[in-house]
């Protein structure tokens, strides 16, 4: 059986920060639907309502699309247990996407690792926190982080992010606009 709490407990934030990895789900009032999956050590516990994480450059940009679309800035944040105790873990609320550049990404900046090719920070504001048991999830042994997006963007640069995000992050799929600023980039540790 489920439970929901109003804020994440202690146990909440022990689980969360050892999954390797949890996924993003958003829509905007028409269109598509969009879960994302997520890595490389990329979210942090602000508070007991409050979660944020540090978005790489990738093919599409769903989510800051979603959240400047929809009026209601509505995401779920999910975690399985892949190994352990049978755990879903899902993190509801309203988010803010903090574009690369500006002084409210600057400010979280420092909480997370370096990740070449960031783009923005998604900060969720939770207002209700659902665990379920999870059995139906498949065991799966943890190997290592691919590091595959981080070699890419360490060796293409700031220019090259630049164009792309011209290129790919300019409008999600079903052509909303994300608003990404490839000028108001600035280049960061780690580019």
């Amino acid at each position: 059986m489920g439970k929901q709490f109003s804020k994440i407990e202690p146990d909440h934030q022990t689980f969360i920060e050892q999954q390797k990895m949890f996924f993003v789900a958003s829509a905007a009032a028409q269109g598509r639907v969009n879960v994302s999956p997520k890595g490389m050590a990329s979210l942090v516990v602000l508070g007991d309502n409050d979660v944020a994480y540090l978005d790489s450059t990738g093919s599409g940009s769903e989510t800051r699309a979603h959240l400047l679309a929809s009026d209601d800035k509505r995401l779920t944040i999910m975690f399985c247990a892949f190994d352990g105790d049978p755990v879903i873990l899902r993190l509801y609320g309203q988010a803010r996407s903090l574009m690369r550049g500006t002084a409210d990404y600057e400010e979280l900046l420092p909480r997370f690792e370096a990740i070449p090719g960031a783009r923005q920070i998604v900060r969720l504001f939770v207002d209700l926190v659902q665990t379920s048991c999870g059995m139906g999830v498949p065991l799966f042994d943890y190997r290592e982080d691919r590091q595959n997006l981080r070699r890419y963007w360490a060796a293409r640069g700031v220019d090259m992010l630049r164009k792309y995000w011209g290129l790919k992050n300019a409008q999600s799929i079903d052509g909303l606009p994300t608003h990404f600023d490839p000028e108001a980039m600035a280049p960061e540790h780690g580019d």
